[in-house]
């Protein structure tokens, strides 16, 4: 390994299983010191009696790296706070924050109740945002203390995220938040060090088990295309110091394919200068379509 994250303190989320473990494991290779954070819940965010954060740390520590672990919930105040603490208590400072933590409640539009939909968002993106805020109020008062970080965020949308998934208006909808925060906290906490990225990966974990079923039997040529442990080298880089100059984009990553995403920027436009009637509306509406690249197709259809 390069050990590009020598010495940098990285907290990842949702890192006792499938890609937050990956990318635990994948940081501890390149030399950086872990907090491994995992509430020990199961798929559909209920409580988990065996958290797995511990086996992870250990896990790390038995290769010769550094890791402690954080069962805290990060969609609390509290636990996003206790995370940071954690990694300044035990190592002195933070350098890289992983937001990955997150679980399942599928239901169609009509069938998806109010704590399904509550529930989801909670951990996903309040889950982002509240430990995106407080390690970004210890990155501004190290700035403001004249010692300016090189910190890095990598969050975690998702293809749902980006075109929509049937099935998944919570996850959908939550997803598609945390590119929004990730493009506001790029632009806010660039004056104070900090970059902020996201990824949409797709790889086999407990949340995607039956998704991507049939990839999971036949992996091609020795390489499963599935494997969380593909996303994970972009996720180092991300959090590393080599990564100067990347902010405020969302990277695709699975297998091996890493693809820059390219979102919403104005197409076609036209101007009348004056107000519209209803049906010139729709004919102008009409005829710029025609000019305009079809969306992608929401998953599951």
């Amino acid at each position: 390994m390069s050990g590009i994250c020598h010495r940098r303190v990285v907290a990842v989320t949702g890192a006792g299983r499938g890609l937050g473990r990956a990318h635990a494991l994948a940081f501890a290779a390149e030399g950086a010191r872990v907090v491994v954070n995992d509430l020990g819940v199961g798929l559909d965010g209920t409580p988990d009696p065996h958290s797995p954060a511990g086996q992870v740390a250990r896990e790390i520590r038995a290769a010769g790296g550094e890791a402690v672990a954080h069962a805290g919930d990060i969609a609390t105040p509290e636990g996003a706070a206790t995370l940071v603490g954690t990694a300044l208590d035990t190592y002195g400072r933070l350098d890289t924050l992983v937001n990955n933590a997150g679980f399942l409640r599928d239901r169609m539009l009509v069938n998806l109740t109010e704590d399904d939909w509550d529930a989801v968002l909670r951990v996903h993106l309040k889950g982002h945002f509240l430990t995106l805020k407080h390690a970004a109020a210890h990155w501004r008062a190290e700035t403001r203390a004249g010692r300016p970080p090189a910190a890095r965020v990598i969050n975690t949308s998702s293809g749902a995220g980006l075109l929509g998934s049937l099935g998944q208006g919570n996850y959908s909808a939550a997803k598609a938040g945390i590119v929004a925060l990730t493009l506001v906290a790029a632009a806010e906490l660039a004056r104070y060090g900090v970059q902020v990225n996201a990824i949409a990966p797709a790889a086999r974990t407990r949340m995607t088990e039956r998704t991507f079923a049939a990839a999971m039997t036949a992996p091609e040529a020795g390489f499963d295309a599935m494997a969380p442990e593909n996303v994970s080298p972009l996720v180092v880089w991300l959090g590393s110091d080599t990564s100067q100059g990347v902010t405020g984009r969302v990277f695709e990553a699975d297998g091996g394919r890493i693809t820059v995403m390219e979102g919403w920027r104005p197409g076609p436009t036209t101007d009348k200068g004056a107000r519209w009637a209803p049906a010139e509306a729709g004919e102008a509406v009409r005829k710029l379509l025609t000019r305009t690249t079809p969306p992608g197709p929401v998953h599951g259809t």
